[in-house]
């Protein structure tokens, strides 16, 4: 049975106005998503993906059925001049037809140059399955009011253990079976650096990329060295540099940054990074903060993209060392801190500093540990399983 996903209501709703865009990593469910509504919201529609030959041709030359309420295009980013074609697309027809376009790498970057799409789109990112979204939960957020959370579960439980061992892209999570998933893992990475990575970006030696793709899992939730990886990699800085961003861009990974204010001095240009798939990672301390990582990013992503917020996700660290996993600001102005832990810990001095540093309206301290929550010095300590209700 296919789980009607988190982002279809606000996208049915949408495509009544303009064009919508969907993005996100290969296999999380992006033309499962995009025929659902189809299915669900119009008599007849019409699909063409641009990786196969007789649909390539009717893109082309714009062989759409009559009848069609809707038309859906993936890939067609692989076409040299989509936005052109999609800017004259929308502008001759939209009164006749319904528009969604879908694609494994950052639609929103490729569109630069050109004819600008702008004001003819709304752009989402499809994120794998989360806590919330299989409970549907459905918590009311707002920014700077305070979090609500549903009551702890035991299936809640089992559901973030599958999480943790299994991800949250949708068929191996559903399959729940160890062998399939790492099968699963191998060819879809192969399939990302071989044909996506290959098919749009200009790589000599893929063989380093690929390197780096097995680098990165090292570095979750530590400050991230273009010089060091450089040298591993035995390549120049700018080349290193060059293969995160196209490995950015395509959602095998995503940085964060340091959160800048004139009351801490951080370190600004260093970023941290967080895969899309934490169920890669060996390491569970890695693998906890990539998780809660991965539930705020879609948090962020998705109040940006339907309600509208300049929301961003920061981590912060002053010069002196002092450290908190994650911030969520808007506006450049503190909502909310999280300070991922596998088990309860007494010490939250961080947390107090850059509460009080920042006014920081709230913050956690999240644990993997079921059964915990209370609060003391204005910090409430909460179990995940609990906390990730409150989120998308």
């Amino acid at each position: 049975m296919i789980k009607k996903r988190y982002l279809e209501d606000v996208i049915r709703q949408d495509l009544n106005t303009k064009m919508v865009f969907i993005g996100g990593p290969r296999q999380v469910g992006k033309i499962t998503l995009t025929k659902q509504i189809a299915k669900d919201n119009f008599s007849h529609f019409a699909y063409f993906n641009w990786d196969y030959q007789p649909d390539r041709k009717k893109i082309i030359t714009m062989r759409f059925p009559a009848e069609s309420g809707l038309l859906i295009f993936d890939e067609i980013h692989k076409y040299k001049d989509w936005k052109n074609y999609l800017k004259g697309l929308y502008d001759k027809y939209k009164s006749n037809y319904k528009i969604m376009v879908s694609g494994s790498a950052k639609l929103n970057v490729y569109r630069r140059g050109g004819d600008s799409l702008m004001g003819r789109y709304f752009y989402y990112v499809l994120h794998p399955y989360s806590l919330g979204e299989l409970k549907k939960s459905h918590p009311v957020l707002v920014p700077f009011k305070k979090l609500s959370f549903s009551a702890e579960r035991d299936d809640n439980q089992q559901i973030l253990r599958d999480l943790l061992r299994f991800g949250g892209f949708p068929e191996p999570f559903s399959k729940k079976n160890v062998v399939f998933w790492r099968r699963w893992e191998r060819e879809r990475l192969d399939v990302l650096v071989k044909e996506e990575i290959r098919s749009l970006e200009r790589v000599n030696e893929l063989s380093g990329l690929q390197i780096l793709v097995e680098l990165l899992p090292d570095k979750v939730g530590s400050l991230l060295s273009v010089n060091n990886l450089a040298q591993d990699l035995q390549v120049s800085y700018k080349t290193a540099k060059s293969w995160l961003d196209i490995l950015e861009r395509f959602y095998y990974f995503f940085r964060i940054y340091p959160f800048a204010s004139k009351k801490v001095r951080s370190l600004r240009k260093m970023t941290k990074a967080y895969l899309w798939d934490w169920s890669v990672l060996d390491d569970q301390g890695a693998k906890f903060e990539n998780l809660i990582a991965a539930h705020l990013l879609k948090l962020t992503d998705f109040l940006r993209n339907n309600q509208g917020y300049n929301i961003e996700l920061f981590y912060l660290r002053d010069k002196q060392g002092r450290e908190v996993d994650f911030l969520v600001a808007v506006d450049k102005k503190p909502w909310f801190m999280v300070e991922a832990k596998l088990k309860l810990e007494e010490k939250n001095n961080n947390l107090k500093y850059f509460k009080r540093k920042l006014l920081v309206p709230y913050s956690y301290q999240v644990v993997l540990t079921p059964g915990i929550d209370f609060v003391q010095d204005d910090i409430r300590t909460i179990s995940a399983v609990k906390f990730l209700t409150g989120l998308v």
